[in-house]
């Protein structure tokens, strides 16, 4: 039970902390890449989760068993990514950020030390294929999660013009 609790204590902070994040980058990379861009191929998306995430969330997007209690590693196991989960909770750039940054990363920036166990693929996926993968999960969700998290986005967004 303790460790639900710290859990889910965690992964609330996490959650603050990403919505907060704004990265602001450096180099070529701008805040229009924290916004999804059009015409993305999700047949490509599919491929390229199933090489890169499905290891960890699963072929099916179903993540690992128990993934809201920290493990012996004092990690979160990969959530799933389908409407089981907690990512159609997120703005569009914050599943980004934490995607390219990684846990450790990402949350770094809010001063948070913590370790999801979530690695960074900047160095292996371009911001376009990170931005397709993230849209192949989307397509995956009922409409209802779509339309929730398209909300939280839309608010992020408005958040940010301010």
């Amino acid at each position: 039970m303790r460790r639900s609790v710290v859990a889910v204590a965690v992964a609330s902070v996490v959650s603050v902390a990403l919505v907060t994040f704004r990265w602001t980058g450096g180099g070529s990379e701008s805040d229009a890449a924290l916004v999804m861009p059009e015409g993305l191929d999700l047949a490509q998306g599919e491929v390229l989760y199933g090489e890169y995430c499905a290891s960890c969330h699963g072929a099916n997007l179903e993540g690992q068993p128990d993934w809201q209690s920290l493990g012996p590693d004092g990690r979160l196991p990969a959530p799933p990514h389908d409407e089981t989960g907690h990512t159609w909770h997120h703005p569009d750039s914050v599943l980004f950020q934490y995607t390219k940054l990684g846990g450790r990363e990402a949350l770094a920036f809010q001063g948070i030390e913590f370790d999801s166990g979530m690695p960074g693929f900047s160095g292996q996926l371009s911001d376009r294929e990170i931005w397709t993968v993230l849209a192949y999960i989307l397509s995956t969700w009922p409409e209802r999660a779509r339309a929730a998290q398209a909300a939280r986005t839309d608010a992020s967004l408005a958040n940010e013009g301010s």
